[in-house]
């Protein structure tokens, strides 16, 4: 099952560290802001949860959760690359497959 979720880019890049200073250095004010349509409930009555908590990303699809941690030193400087290699680790650790797109984010389901 493939899964379309709706992400206004333009609004989570008014939070990037270079327009709005967060101290992390790795984007989480950039992170919550992207996250925030990731909560829906899906056609087959699971639920679809993404949350940061300090530097991990928790994404859960029903009963199955991933978890990543944004990494500067691996993925870095960029705030953005970080922060969506994260994603594609969590995506991954719980089951499914992601892939980017303008104003738009695809979730693979099994």
């Amino acid at each position: 099952m493939r899964v379309t979720i709706a992400v206004d880019e333009a609004q989570a890049d008014a939070f990037l560290p270079s327009a709005k200073r967060d101290g992390s250095g790795v984007g989480v004010n950039y992170a919550d802001q992207f996250l925030k349509p990731f909560k829906l409930t899906l056609p087959d009555g699971r639920k679809l949860l993404c949350k940061r908590r300090g530097l991990k990303l928790t994404l859960s699809i029903g009963d199955r959760s991933g978890e990543a941690i944004l990494r500067r030193l691996e993925h870095g400087p960029d705030e953005k690359t970080i922060f969506r290699k994260a994603l594609e680790e969590a995506s991954r650790n719980a089951g499914a497959a992601i892939a980017f797109e303008a104003g738009a984010v695809h979730l693979d389901l099994e």
